[in-house]
């Protein structure tokens, strides 16, 4: 860490999504590896919170995961999922910490864009509602656009995860930085709004510091980069060499 950084004091909480582990073993169909044992390694590691998005099509993550999660993690559980009544009511058996509401489509590899809250309002509300009602935070996974955000709080969501994609798939320069500007931007507008600010997507050892030292940003939910180095240094030390990349 830079001195620069060090002064800052601030420590962005780290979301482990442990997919990729499920997606290892559902390519040959056997029981292992565990993305249980993983997510409790994670914790070991210094997670703050463990993330599984549960797919319709049930590609890796399965309501076993699910249910075992539930059960056995310390720290805070956040479940991705489409916005679907279906969905809405594994979400009401399981009682997650967090729900986070993302756009899915079957074909793609992994999600591609943000939840557009605007055009789905009529969908995507009522099931805010539901989830809020039962105790449950809500959180969108949207673009960082200002009238994403500014859709977010009327659909009553209590968070938002800005996508962090366009940010991350782009080489240094004057594009990357406009992107990193459109994040600062919504962030700051959703702390304005009342909203907790989250961001993830495409994020890894690299890139993920810029997007940590934004203002408001309080959590990053990473995955494939963490599971990809964990299978040369192993799970606990891949994220703790996260987290100290977190802590600014």
């Amino acid at each position: 860490m830079s001195s620069e950084s060090e002064a800052t004091g601030k420590r962005v909480l780290l979301g482990v999504n442990v997919d990729h582990v499920a997606t290892l073993r559902q390519a040959r169909g056997t029981k292992y590896p565990d993305p249980i044992f993983a997510a409790a390694l994670a914790e070991q590691g210094g997670a703050d919170q463990i993330t599984v998005h549960l797919r319709e099509d049930r590609r890796h993550i399965q309501e076993r995961d699910l249910a075992i999660l539930r059960q056995t993690v310390q720290v805070p559980l956040n479940l991705e999922m489409a916005a679907t009544q279906a969905m809405a009511e594994i979400a009401l058996k399981y009682m997650p910490d967090t729900v986070t509401l993302v756009p899915e489509r079957r074909e793609e590899q992994t999600t591609e864009g943000g939840l557009d809250a605007i055009a789905h309002a009529a969908t995507v509300g009522p099931i805010v509602r539901q989830l809020a009602d039962a105790g449950i935070v809500v959180s969108l996974f949207i673009d960082p656009q200002i009238d994403q955000v500014r859709q977010a709080v009327r659909l009553g969501a209590a968070t938002v995860e800005l996508h962090t994609g366009d940010y991350a798939n782009l080489p240094p320069g004057a594009a990357q930085q406009a992107a990193l500007g459109h994040l600062r931007d919504a962030a700051v507008q959703a702390s304005r709004l009342g909203l907790r600010v989250a961001a993830g997507h495409g994020l890894d050892y690299h890139n993920a510091l810029a997007i940590a030292a934004l203002p408001h940003v309080e959590e990053l939910n990473i995955g494939h980069a963490l599971i990809a180095k964990a299978m040369f240094v192993g799970i606990e030390r891949a994220v703790r060499e996260m987290v100290e990349i977190l802590t600014l």
